[in-house]
């Protein structure tokens, strides 16, 4: 058992879902997964194993941001020999042509974040998607008939920046959507050589202001879900 996962050695599938928010982890776990079993609840983030399609699926919830993810992500990594990761979470539009509920795969992570900074000792390191787990996500979703965006995206440390314009600059240069956390599963994924992907549903635009609500972000964007659980599992 690691510090913040009670999960006991093998309670934990080697390919795993990554909702920021723990509800999302509920709802896919009760929704999609055949089976699922609670393995944690330590300070509420939850995490379920269970089957889908026949095969050991876990989901588990990470907090917000690139701190609370990094710790979830190493002790999976670390402690329970989780193989693929796939992030399943939310993110604002910066570019005029992606629509709130557009599907998003991100290639590559920007970030304003020093923990990367910090880590390399002031060299820049490109946080990446495993190819593999990219090329699978999207052919899943084209077979579904959905056309995701793919691209970077920039992973913010800050959800309240000092100048409302600065994701600007992020969109001048292509930049599709602004998330939080997917730096850190890629410079994560790459350190201890597993897979990792970040599929994101559009839940707010900074271009248009549109957003939506708390409870659509937690249970109706079940695109990213099925497009993750199909790549989770082949």
């Amino acid at each position: 058992m690691s510090i913040h996962i009670a999960a006991k050695p093998g309670e934990i599938a080697e390919a795993i879902l990554l909702p920021g928010d723990p509800l999302r982890a509920k709802f896919i776990a009760e929704n999609f997964l055949e089976n699922p079993r609670l393995y944690s609840e330590v300070r509420n983030i939850l995490g379920y194993t269970g089957t889908y399609r026949g095969k050991r699926v876990s989901v588990q919830g990470t907090g917000m941001g690139i701190p609370s993810l990094s710790i979830y992500v190493n002790e999976l990594f670390r402690d329970y020999g989780v193989r693929r990761a796939i992030r399943v979470g939310t993110a604002g539009a910066i570019q005029e042509e992606l629509k709130i509920r557009d599907l998003v795969l991100a290639m590559s992570a920007s970030t304003d974040s020093g923990a990367n900074s910090f880590r390399f000792g002031g060299r820049h390191f490109a946080p990446t998607a495993s190819f593999s787990l990219l090329k699978t996500a999207y052919e899943k979703a084209l077979a579904k008939g959905w056309l995701p965006k793919v691209g970077n995206v920039v992973c913010s440390d800050m959800f309240y920046t000092e100048d409302p314009e600065e994701w600007k600059l992020w969109a001048k240069f292509g930049a599709l959507a602004v998330e939080m956390e997917s730096a850190e599963l890629y410079t994560l994924a790459a350190k201890y050589r597993r897979e990792a992907l970040t599929i994101l549903t559009i839940s707010d635009s900074l271009v248009t202001h549109e957003s939506t609500s708390p409870e659509e972000r937690q249970t109706a964007f079940t695109q990213m879900m099925e497009t993750a659980l199909e790549t989770a599992i082949s």
